[in-house]
């Protein structure tokens, strides 16, 4: 009973003084993206536009609940998720400081050489730097701990040697945490792994973009040869990498983009449903209640991430759900509205084309769904 207590999610509060914060938000991005097109809008965590990650920062809504001293708000985990959720549900393009602020900045903070964190963290707060995160690898699929990128010690640091695969924004990125074996000889994979802090302007580290059959190039291949590090750029110390990356995935496996990634796609079949249509109601209806749902969840695991809990089963769980509801929109789309989705140039056909492409890959960031529900298994005692 103890252990299947860790799946349960204890309801946030309601937004109460919030909501100036909620409303605050939505004025800005009124004015920064206006009338923002809906195919647009279902790309909003991979939307790439420096501009407004500055604009963010200038805010103060980039690294909300980080120290002052980081150049942070010291606000709280529910006031972030206000900020996430209205910038996610708008599809504002937050792909340029995403990963730097919801993962790289507080692992630095946490693990790095402080004045290395002294050095990058404000910097993020600013919106000014990208960071990628080099976990994949050629012949791993999702097994993360079977990687093979190594580093070596050196005089003065690390050389790093490897390849990393399906790295999202590397060659728009100034930084790179990298995930490496520093020890080759550990008996146990999920052992002697390390990340680095690697400046994608290094000697011998070569990106290569990876075009996709619509002519995107959003995933790099990254290949390291003799790619020198700084001591201080190990992050941690050696042979804690896999448990800075499971504490990592936490948030990442519970946030707003858990449900609201296909969100501009349910917002158009709303709009498009037949109200005398009693079939549109009940499939409609369905979803959103699923959506109330999952956002309960998520913002339930916001306030125990603010209490200094670590739902990590609860987190992985929501992950998982999360990815059959946004998979299961454009398949509902298509069987209400497939007559209005033959081929043309309007935004519901292009934004559901652009989703169905998509959605598949949506149970794979942030962990496949054999690997979420092994997690699961393994914190309930049943595996």
């Amino acid at each position: 009973m103890e252990t299947a207590s860790r799946l349960v999610i204890q309801p946030a509060a309601p937004d109460g003084d919030l909501a100036p914060l909620r409303q605050q938000v939505r004025e800005f991005l009124a004015r920064t993206i206006p009338d923002r097109p809906a195919p647009l809008r279902a790309r909003s965590w991979s939307g790439y536009d420096p501009d407004f990650s500055r604009a963010l920062g200038e805010q103060g809504w980039i690294g909300m609940t980080w120290p002052k001293s980081f150049g942070g708000g010291e606000r709280s985990m529910l006031e972030r998720y206000v900020v996430l959720e209205e910038l996610l549900a708008a599809g504002a393009p937050v792909g340029g400081h995403w990963v730097a602020e919801r993962q790289s900045g507080p692992l630095l903070m946490r693990y790095a050489d402080p004045e290395v964190a002294r050095e990058i963290v404000p910097r993020i707060c600013r919106g000014e730097l990208r960071f990628c995160i080099g976990m994949s690898e050629p012949d791993s699929g999702s097994d993360l701990a079977s990687i093979r990128t190594r580093a070596d010690r050196v005089d003065g640091g690390w050389v790093i040697n490897g390849t990393k695969l399906w790295t999202s924004n590397a060659q728009r990125s100034q930084y790179m945490i990298a995930l490496v074996r520093t020890d080759r000889n550990a008996g146990d994979k999920h052992q002697g792994l390390s990340q680095f802090l690697v400046d994608m302007k290094s000697d011998g580290l070569q990106v290569r973009p990876i075009r996709n059959l619509a002519g995107d190039e959003g995933f790099n291949e990254v290949v390291f040869d003799n790619v020198f590090v700084p001591a201080n750029r190990l992050i941690g110390k050696e042979g804690e990498g896999w448990a800075q990356v499971t504490a990592e995935l936490t948030f990442e496996r519970s946030g707003p983009e858990r449900y609201l990634s296909s969100y501009a796609l349910l917002a158009q079949m709303v709009e498009h449903a037949d109200a005398d249509d009693s079939r549109h109601a009940v499939e409609l209806g369905h979803l959103i209640a699923e959506l109330a749902t999952l956002r309960q969840m998520s913002r339930g695991i916001a306030a125990m991430l603010h209490r200094g809990e670590n739902p990590q089963l609860a987190a992985a769980n929501v992950k998982d759900l999360g990815a059959l509801f946004e998979q299961r929109i454009p398949e509902v789309a298509h069987q209400l509205f497939d007559h209005a989705l033959q081929p043309g140039d309007g935004p519901f056909v292009a934004t559901h084309c652009y989703l169905t492409q998509a959605v598949p890959s949506f149970s794979l960031r942030g962990g496949t769904r054999e690997i979420l529900r092994g997690i699961i298994a393994r914190g309930l005692g049943i595996r």
